[in-house]
Order: structure tokens, then C-alpha cells, then sequence
């Protein structure tokens, strides 16, 4: 099957990474296919969202007082993606993505404390404190981990379709991964055997334009069109505007209907944008700052959820606000919580492993 052609993004040069305005990475132009939200829906994507906004912002607080040691990679300005696709997904459908994987803990339902908990290394945390940011999971809400190598939560995701596929259970498995990993000689590995044997997996690309400090169109070939690797294998594709979360929950749920109808893998190119640097040690300075600001002006999808709530006077400034205040109100009790828990007894050392 042919993957379906979309409208390329605009691109800057190729060549050089210029900081002109004019040459700042788009998300997709060509998916009109967004389906307008309820009330309901439109109130619910907001809130989602702004969890997992005001949970990114307050890690970072928390990793610049010392509190988060080690690697901390934010998911600021990819909200529509993970919220999207979970507004679609049904009870049972698998999550497994990268080490940017707060945000996929939370739209999972995860407990932000225990999230926050595990960032500050605390017993109370979802990886009892030995896992920190990249590796935790849970399998109750079917979240099966964070991971720090590059691209072997692709491998690990079509094995969970392998599963869905053995049980007969029409679960499907949602495998995220990001452009910088998707010339990991795994990755097509995976592409092949989820074809071969027709696995229920979505491969979920959340192109964020830059692997670490690299822009894609430096890295990979033919990169207005990522979405299209998977068709020498016949896995369909689409490109979806990744800042639109009702394009993203569209695009869900076509790809889902496309799996549980037994055809096979299907290949989502989730056009997105991080706001912050790769991780938190990251000063992004191979981008220009009109560029970031381009981007939060005119794509934030926080912000066009809530311009739709107000115009279509779904509700008002003031209820938002409050929303917001509870948002912080359940984030800052997480913090609290992360800051003041115990810390892992010496005798975790001896649990979870291989003897």
C-alpha cells in the first residue's frame, strides 16, 4: 500500500541553517483533516495540555535548584501530539516512546506525583528512585517506559504489537520516536517484520525539526517527506500537523481504525516543534530566537485551543484561569511531594535483576 501523499512543510536551506525568520521550520500544511472538538473535547485537550506544560516548566525549576540530577529532555511545545493521539486511543492500546517522555506519562493518566517523584529520585517515584527522567513505566496504565537508547523503544514497540497480535486482543501498540531516530538501522528492522507479519503498531514520528543540535533537513534525506520511509515495505504514512491536536486526533484515529481492521503498521510524521533545548544542558543556540518566538506566536497548540474556546464562548478568560490555578496548584503539590519524600533504601540495589 502506497504511503498517502501529503503537502510538504516549508523548509529552510538545506545547506545552511539560516536564523532568518522566513526560513523557520512549519508544521504540515497539507492535513486539513482536523475534525472540530466538542465543547467537551476542546475543554479537555486544554486541560491536558496544560498539565503537561506547567508539569515540563516546574521540572525544569526543580532540575536548575539541583533537585533533578542527570539528563532532563522537556516536552514544551509537543503537547498536541501525545494528548491527540490518547483522545483517540481506546483502554488497552500501548504507549512506549523515547527519553522525552514526561508528557506521555501524563496523557497515560500517570500520577504526576510519582512522575515528579522518580525525576527527584525518590522512593515514592514510579521506578522506586532508580530510574530517574528516561526510565520509568507502568504497566497498569499501559505505559511501557521511557528509553534512552536511541531508537530501541521502536523495536520494543512492534513487540508489544507482536503480542496484541498473538492475543487477539485488538489492542495496538502507539511507538513514538523522533526524526533523529529514524535512520537507526533498527527502526527498518522493525518496519519490515511489522509488514511482514501486519502488527498492529503505529509509528508515531515526532518531528521536532532538530535531532539534539541538528536540523533534519541536514540529516536526513528527502526530509520534507519522512513519512514516506516506511513504504518500500508498503506501511502507509500521512504527515499531520503536530501543533494541531484535533489534526492529531484525526490522524489518531484513522491510523487506529486502519490497525484494529487487521491491515497493519501505519506511519504517523507528527510535524512538531520543541520550544527548549534538546535537554536541559542544551543553550539551543543553533537556532535563532525568532524563530522559537515565530513558533509560540503563530503555533503554539495550547494557544489555539484556548483562542477556540474563547471565540466560540465555550467558556470565558476567568474560567481559564482557574483551570490554570488548579493545573499549578496539582503540579506544585507534586514538587512538594518529589522534594519530600524518602530516598530509596540501600537494599533496591539488590531488586530487579538478573541473577
Amino acid at each position: 500500500m502506497a504511503a498517502t501523499k501529503r503537502k510538504p512543510a516549508s523548509r529552510g536551506n538545506s545547506k545552511k541553517q539560516s536564523s532568518k525568520k522566513d526560513s523557520s521550520p512549519r508544521p504540515a500544511s497539507g492535513s486539513n483533516t482536523a475534525i472540530e472538538f466538542t465543547s467537551e473535547e476542546e475543554i479537555d485537550a486544554y486541560k491536558r495540555m496544560l498539565l503537561i506544560r506547567r508539569f515540563e516548566e516546574k521540572a525544569g525549576q526543580l532540575y536548575g535548584m539541583g533537585f533533578i540530577g542527570g539528563f532532563c529532555h522537556l516536552y514544551i511545545g509537543q503537547e498536541a501530539v501525545v494528548t491527540g493521539m490518547q483522545m483517540a486511543a481506546n483502554e488497552g492500546d500501548q504507549v512506549i516512546t523515547s527519553y522525552r517522555d514526561h508528557g506521555h506519562m501524563l496523557a497515560c493518566d500517570m500520577d504526576p506525583k510519582g512522575v515528579m517523584a522518580e525525576l527527584t529520585g525518590r522512593a515514592t517515584g514510579y521506578s522506586r528512585g532508580k530510574g530517574g527522567s528516561m526510565h520509568m513505566f507502568s504497566r497498569e496504565k499501559n505505559f511501557y517506559g521511557g528509553h534512552g537508547i536511541v531508537g530501541a523503544q521502536v523495536s520494543l514497540g512492534t513487540g508489544l504489537a507482536f503480542a496484541n497480535k498473538y492475543r487477539d486482543d485488538g489492542s495496538v501498540s502507539m511507538t513514538y520516536f523522533g526524526e533523529g531516530a529514524l535512520n537507526q538501522g533498527q527502526v527498518y528492522e522493525s518496519f519490515n517484520m511489522a509488514a511482514l507479519w501486519k502488527l498492529p503498531v503505529i509509528y508515531v514520528l515526532e518531528n521536532n525539526q532538530y535531532a539534539m543540535g541538528t536540523s533534519v533537513t541536514r540529516a536526513a534525506a528527502k526530509s520534507e517527506e519522512l513519512y514516506n520511509r516506511g513504504s518500500v515495505y508498503g506501511i502507509p504514512g500521512e504527515q499531520v500537523d503536530g501543533m494541531d491536536v484535533r489534526a492529531v486526533r484525526a490522524a489518531g484515529a484513522r491510523a487506529l481504525a486502519h490497525c484494529r481492521d487487521g491491515e497493519g503498521p501505519y506511519i504517523l510524521e507528527m510535524r512538531t516543534y520543541r520550544y527548549r533545548g534538546h535537554s536541559m544542558s542544551d543553550p539551543a543556540k543553533y537556532r535563532s530566537r525568532d524563530e522559537v518566538k515565530d513558533m509560540r506566536e503563530h503555533h503554539d497548540p495550547i494557544e489555539q485551543c484556548r483562542v477556540r474556546i474563547v471565540d466560540a464562548g465555550v467558556a470565558d478568560e476567568a474560567v481559564l484561569k482557574d483551570f490554570d490555578k488548579e493545573i499549578r496548584a496539582t503540579v506544585n503539590e507534586a514538587a512538594e511531594f518529589a522534594q519530600t519524600g524518602p530516598e530509596p533504601d540501600p537494599a533496591e540495589l539488590w531488586t530487579d535483576i538478573l541473577v
